[in-house]
């Protein structure tokens, strides 16, 4: 089976064979990009293979294939759950797709899909499951002034409560109601306060209800000014990055921050990539999780480029090596000494469309064996340099060397007995390796499953293991 699994990852399989695959084994379709087997896949009838695609880090489904694959599913669950996995990558599901999900059995679930018509709404408001009259709360700012008369006079306690939240994102809630809800969190994280309650809760005794008016947007400047002054780090943390703070304001607040720990996009900046004017004052902020999130955008003004690919935080510099397609030449360069693509950004920063391509030739003796990786790199390079670092003293670039199409057939052979074992899996996978050589590796299981990657196999010899493995 691991023969058939690997059938995948060869580059000169053809569609229709691994169309065929999918029949014995479809773990290659996390790493599948193929339009025509991707079609294949979200229409197979065994769900666990219509499921693969979707199920990986970064699926390369097409709106299309989404919405194929969310009609295909015949779990009413599954159907939603695959609308979600859909719209939270950024797909227009089909208004009547929607209606089909919300008269299933999970209508509960389907209410909750992003991007739900607004013409469902009164009916989401008229349900006789209060899970589903609580759902149309969240769109409380696209409801008629009826509809959300009748949320706020619910019989449910959980709906009355949801429709009084929604209600105070833009009226500001009195002590009396503050103080009448069952569970308060939600409010101190979300809605408006009459000014005196806000005054008394920013200095409340219970650290966690300091910490939940910390990102409350609605939060008044007094309250912001009393939290940024917390005798609690990590609620001064958080109020140091809110948006609505000058950057002296900010510069203020002692925060604690740790420059190795792993860091998301702050929502709120990511919502202004596109604003230059955003982007330029928020570049120069002392906060690095701000300048970190400003580099995350695809693009920016050439002044912001320059500035933070000067950056003394090294993540801001990785952040727009990885996502920005303005990074500069020399600063990709830089990152790439240290940093060799991640998960989310694989490739990066080598792959990145200005990275150097030229004049790289002359780091094919540098001390650094990550220079000396991109030597071959150079459309100056010759053969004679891959068979120079064939012979190099780290694994990693005997690994480029092992890749390139022009490896002689000698030094194909020779690095199939390197010591590391992932650079003699790359050099089974060249083509470069002599015929008799890749048959005897095709039938020894040790090697079986990187050889029959090999482009260089004839597509009639794949047919054969491929029904072979059907057969076993």
């Amino acid at each position: 089976m691991h023969w058939a699994e690997a059938i995948g990852s060869n580059p000169a399989a053809p569609d229709e064979l691994l169309i065929r695959l999918l029949d014995v084994a479809d773990g290659f379709l996390h790493g599948c990009d193929r339009p025509a087997v991707l079609d294949a896949a979200v229409a197979h009838p065994d769900p666990r293979v219509r499921s693969r695609p979707a199920d990986t880090f970064q699926p390369k489904l097409t709106s299309d294939q989404w919405v194929c694959l969310v009609r295909a599913e015949p779990s009413s669950s599954r159907r939603v759950l695959w609308a979600e996995h859909a719209c939270a990558w950024g797909v227009e599901l089909p208004v009547d797709l929607y209606d089909e999900l919300l008269a299933g059995p999970s209508r509960a679930q389907a209410a909750e899909l992003a991007g739900l018509p607004a013409h469902q709404l009164p009916s989401l408001v008229a349900d006789a499951d209060p899970r589903v009259r609580a759902v149309g709360c969240a769109r409380w700012d696209e409801l008629a002034a009826p509809l959300r008369e009748r949320l706020l006079a619910d019989t449910d306690d959980v709906v009355r409560t949801a429709a009084l939240l929604a209600q105070h994102t833009s009226v500001p809630m009195s002590r009396e109601v503050f103080t009448a809800l069952p569970a308060p969190r939600r409010a101190l994280e979300q809605c408006r306060l009459a000014p005196e309650l806000e005054a008394e809760l920013v200095r409340d005794r219970d650290a966690e209800v300091r910490r939940a008016l910390a990102v409350n947007p609605w939060l008044g400047a007094h309250g912001v000014a009393v939290l940024a002054q917390d005798p609690d780090d990590d609620i001064r943390s958080v109020v140091a990055l809110r948006p609505g703070l000058t950057e002296e304001q900010r510069a203020a607040v002692r925060y604690d921050f740790d420059p190795t720990l792993p860091s998301r996009t702050v929502p709120w900046i990511e919502s202004l990539h596109g604003d230059t004017d955003a982007m330029r004052r928020l570049a120069v902020s002392s906060h690095p999780l701000i300048r970190r999130s400003v580099a995350r955008a695809r693009h920016l003004p050439s002044d912001v480029v320059e500035r933070l690919s000067r950056d003394e935080d090294r993540t801001v510099r990785l952040f727009l090596a990885e996502s920005c397609d303005d990074a500069p030449a020399e600063m990709l360069l830089e990152v790439w000494r240290w940093w060799d693509g991640s998960l989310s950004h694989p490739g990066r920063p080598r792959s990145h469309p200005n990275f150097p391509r030229t004049g790289l030739l002359r780091y094919v003796g540098d001390p650094v064996g990550r220079m000396r990786r991109l030597a071959l790199d150079d459309p100056e390079s010759t053969p004679a340099d891959v068979a120079r670092l064939v012979r190099d003293p780290e694994a990693e670039v005997r690994r480029r060397a092992a890749e390139d199409p022009r490896l002689s057939p000698a030094d194909a052979v020779r690095l199939l007995n390197d010591p590391v074992d992932y650079v003699r899996g790359t050099a089974i996978r060249n083509p470069q390796i002599p015929a008799r050589v890749l048959a005897g590796l095709l039938h020894d299981r040790a090697t079986a499953g990187a050889a029959v990657t090999n482009p260089a196999i004839p597509i009639p010899v794949l047919h054969r293991i491929l029904a072979a493995a059907g057969d076993a």
